[in-house]
């Protein structure tokens, strides 16, 4: 029997509201979960393309290498949610491994002591780049770059240009060793990630945090004390820059003056990656920053194993980067 106008079109009106439901439906999926997907078929591709990939002790080396990085892109990752952004971080880590290298010597101080001191190092950084900021209202980006230099200059100068070496095994094991067989960089970024998570979701000063990003005008008239947050965050972010920078300094067994070259683009692609939105602000995770450090970690490997060049590799990190933005800008419309 054929169906009467009126029936025809309620069932249409019915058919295309289920329809928007589901794009509905697969955005929100996708806007949740899609960073995962794309973890999950990275890891399927490489698998395929190198029998070698999908091992204990390869995975295993792939996610102590990401650690650093990560450490650092969580910190970058609560700036950005700001609405900030932090070029120092890279010059940071190496203040902070030529500090603590030269306290590290057996016979000297004790383990504590290289540890704060590097810790100082990206405190001192941070509450810098933080008070300049919020007070002075300079642009992140034009604060944290010239930090980029002083830091970098500081090392060079504090190092005389030097590597330093020589550390006492407690010192090393920061980095080299292993509690009930798993790296000790991987239990920091794991102790780091769920602290920063429980300070993000369970805390006001994380409300604060994700408020200042959304809308920093209805962040004042509510009260935050939008200031004293974005110092906190800065100094927050430099913390963990100096922390990575120990590790990776008792990891290599030397001091750098040259060390963390880079880590500061890394940092801000593991965090864009995974879903920090640098054009909107407010909207940022540490799952999705780990995630987006083990992308950029299992491109980079599988592209070792596939004995692809490195300068391949970074063009490939740079299209990726890129196409993170598009696709953030994309999903914000």
């Amino acid at each position: 029997m054929a169906l009467k106008h009126g029936e025809a079109k309620i069932n249409n009106k019915t058919l295309n509201k289920n329809n928007a439901v589901s794009i509905s439906n697969f955005k929100q999926m996708y806007n949740r979960y899609g960073i995962f997907f794309i973890l999950i078929a990275l890891v399927v591709l490489m698998s395929v393309l190198s029998p070698s990939f999908l091992t204990v002790i390869n995975i295993m080396n792939v996610v102590r290498q990401i650690s650093f990085i990560a450490i650092v892109g969580i910190g970058v990752t609560m700036v950005i949610i700001t609405t900030g952004i932090d070029l120092s971080s890279g010059s940071v880590i190496a203040l902070a491994s030529v500090v603590s290298a030269s306290f590290a010597h057996p016979n000297t101080y004790p383990l504590v002591v290289p540890v704060l001191l590097g810790l100082a190092m990206g405190v001192l950084c941070g509450a810098v780049n933080g008070s300049i900021i919020a007070k002075a209202k300079i642009p992140p980006f034009i604060v944290t770059l010239g930090m980029m230099t002083v830091a970098r200059g500081a090392a060079l100068l504090y190092s005389n240009g030097k590597p330093i070496g020589n550390f006492t095994n407690e010192f090393i094991f920061l980095g080299a060793g292993k509690i009930m067989g798993i790296p000790v960089p991987i239990i920091i970024l794991l102790f780091v990630a769920i602290i920063t998570h429980i300070m993000l979701n369970n805390t006001k000063f994380g409300r604060h945090v994700y408020a200042i990003g959304g809308n920093e005008q209805a962040a004042i008239i509510s009260g935050v004390n939008v200031n004293k947050v974005k110092v906190l965050v800065y100094t927050y972010a430099s913390f963990l820059a100096a922390l990575a920078g120990i590790v990776l300094t008792a990891r290599i067994s030397s001091g750098q003056p040259g060390l963390g070259v880079s880590y500061e683009l890394d940092a801000i692609a593991a965090a864009v990656i995974g879903g920090t939105s640098l054009s909107t602000g407010g909207i940022g995770t540490v799952a999705g920053t780990i995630t987006g450090a083990l992308i950029i970690g299992v491109i980079n490997n599988g592209m070792d194993l596939l004995n692809v060049s490195a300068y391949w590799q970074q063009i490939v990190k740079g299209v990726i980067i890129v196409a993170a933005v598009l696709l953030d800008q994309i999903k914000n419309k």
